[in-house]
């Protein structure tokens, strides 16, 4: 498959894959835009654009990836089904692939009571597998949903978000089987901080021979302090953080937890490479993208690989 993508000619090639993250500013100043690009300039394949994440509003991710794309980057367009019907969904995505647009990650999306308008109203017309079912079609076939010929293929790059740790831990690789059946060409993971149970959950994923049918990038968030070590432990949904963080992070000094938190991150870039099945890294580096370069050349993953 040639969609004209650069993660995808990564990939393709057999390089271990990194993929970088640009959260859009709650306002229109383009330069936070810029200046948060220029850190991760060189040292990932392609940039998510995140979708009013949290459900908080914010640029929206379209306009941001065309930004991108203006700069010589590569941007992962995330869509998500809370806020767009399905007319506006493919309206969208014939737009973005117009404006240069080869990536989308397809998202289900936060329910809006968890953001800062908790009173609109929640769309979810479609949600994230029937999303990728949509671009696929537009991909493969040309058409639209409703089965009207589109005029131009858009060709994109398809991925989506899994989660290893959600319950029931044992339906986790079903779900991802699912996302491979629906389309899918790859997957960024939750932020990875279990290791034993994600080797367990891509132990299963290889046996069940999805690895050779998408590629898997895992999470990483490096974690900044102890604060956001207990934070991201206990109120973030979904997540598997171990006490082995805070308990380590506790025997640090406050002004030296950052360069800890580096460091436990470069070290679970380096494990995770050594698990069989995992194409690649998802680094999520939060309001931290200038950390961005150093935790790669850390890690040994850069520089990055020249793609034709």
């Amino acid at each position: 498959m040639k969609v004209g993508s650069k993660l995808e000619k990564v990939l393709a090639a057999g390089h271990f894959a990194v993929t970088g993250e640009l959260g859009p500013p709650r306002g229109a100043d383009v330069e936070v835009i810029r200046k948060k690009a220029e850190h991760l300039r060189g040292i990932v394949d392609s940039i998510n654009v995140t979708d009013n994440q949290t459900s908080v509003v914010r640029m929206c991710s379209m306009a941001v990836c065309k930004l991108l794309v203006d700069m010589g980057l590569e941007p992962n367009l995330q869509m998500t089904c809370r806020d767009r019907n399905r007319i506006a969904i493919q309206s969208d995505l014939l737009g973005a692939y117009a404006l240069g647009i080869r990536n989308v990650l397809c998202l289900s999306g936060d329910h809006n009571k968890f953001g800062d308008h908790p009173q609109a109203k929640n769309v979810f017309d479609l949600d994230s597998m029937q999303l990728i079912q949509v671009v696929r079609k537009m991909r493969d076939e040309g058409k639209l949903l409703n089965g009207q010929e589109c005029e131009g293929k858009a060709s994109f790059f398809i991925g989506a978000a899994v989660n290893p740790f959600g319950d029931p831990f044992d339906f986790r690789p079903i779900r991802l089987a699912k996302k491979v059946a629906a389309g899918v060409d790859f997957v960024q993971t939750q932020c990875i901080y279990n290791m034993d149970k994600f080797k367990e959950y891509m132990r299963r994923v290889v046996d069940m021979g999805l690895a050779e049918k998408c590629y898997i990038l895992a999470g990483i968030t490096p974690l900044k302090s102890l604060g956001m070590a207990r934070y991201m432990a206990k109120s973030v949904p979904g997540l598997d953080v171990p006490d082995y963080y805070i308990k380590r992070l506790q025997g640090v000094p406050k002004d030296k937890q950052a360069e800890e938190g580096i460091k436990m991150a470069v070290e679970q870039i380096q494990e995770i490479r050594e698990i069989p099945g995992v194409a690649g890294i998802h680094l999520m580096a939060i309001e931290w993208e200038h950390k961005a370069k150093e935790i790669l050349e850390r890690a040994g993953l850069l520089p990055r690989p020249e793609v034709n």
